[in-house]
This record gives structure tokens, C-alpha cells and sequence, in this order.
């Protein structure tokens, strides 16, 4: 649209009339009208060519997947019930321990003894006790404590 005013434009300019060669007479101003924004009209551009996308191809070894967090180890137990021998510091947390007292059985005894290693001998025995009601024993890290029919222990303190 813009060149065809431009054209309109440029021959209202440059054609002849018949007041060329006439000596004296000016020449009037040539008049310009632009058009209306109405008029005009907004050219949209083609949309280009749709391309493929680009290839991607997956790496050869997949990425790091995020370090867990390390867990806290648990330590050791705070509890414990059942007969055997156990090792402070390994299997039992050091401290002071209570039991209720001797489970059901014919004669009820509850038995614990503290050792200082686990050779069974008598030699190694620190402490011992035969019980029918409540106790507590307090261990020590490396000490060995052997329980036998008791009730469940719970850490005191």
C-alpha cells in the first residue's frame, strides 16, 4: 500500500501541465495526502517453516543421583530382655539398668553378674546377684553383663 501512494505520488509530481513553459506563472505546490490509519493495513508475518527439534541424545552414563544423608548410626541398646551376656558399649549403652524382678518360672531367680571379660570364668566375675524383686546394675563400657531369668531391663539412667 505504502508504494502505491509513493507512486501516486511521484507522477502527480513529475507530470507535465500546461502551465510549464508559460513565463511569469508559477507553478502550484503539488498536494500530498497520506492515507487514513484505517486504511492501512498490518502485514502479519509468515510463520516460518516449523524445523525438528533439535535431537537429544541420553548420555552414555547417567548423572549422580544425590548422596543420601547419612543416618545416625543406632547405637546401642537401651533395653534388653531374654538370658545371655552382653557387651556394654556394643550391645548395651552404658548406665545404670532396673528389672522388676525375676520372670515366672518354678523357682523364680533372677541372676546378673558384671564381668570383665567374657571367659566365663569365675575370676572375671566384678559383681553378681541373685534377685526376686527390683534391682538395678550399673555397667560400664567394655564390662560384660550375664542376666538369667529375669524380667526385661530398661535403662534407668
Amino acid at each position: 500500500m505504502t508504494a502505491f501512494v509513493a507512486l501516486i505520488v511521484g507522477v502527480a509530481i513529475g507530470s507535465p501541465d500546461d502551465t510549464e513553459g508559460k513565463a511569469g506563472q508559477e507553478r502550484p505546490a503539488p498536494t500530498v495526502t497520506a492515507p487514513s490509519r484505517a486504511a492501512e493495513t498490518t502485514r502479519v508475518p509468515e510463520s516460518p517453516a516449523t524445523e525438528p527439534a533439535p535431537r537429544t541424545t541420553a548420555p552414555s552414563t547417567p548423572p549422580p543421583s544425590p548422596k543420601p544423608k547419612p543416618t545416625a548410626k543406632p547405637g546401642p541398646a537401651t533395653s534388653f530382655e531374654g538370658d545371655g551376656q552382653y557387651l556394654v558399649g556394643e550391645d548395651i549403652a552404658a548406665g545404670t539398668y532396673k528389672t522388676t524382678g525375676a520372670a515366672d518360672s518354678l523357682i523364680p531367680n533372677c541372676y546378673w553378674a558384671r564381668h570383665k571379660d567374657a571367659s566365663g570364668e569365675l575370676t572375671s566375675i566384678i559383681a553378681n546377684g541373685n534377685v526376686q524383686g527390683q534391682t538395678r546394675v550399673t555397667v560400664r563400657k567394655g564390662e560384660y553383663l550375664e542376666v538369667k531369668g529375669c524380667l526385661p531391663w530398661k535403662k534407668a539412667g
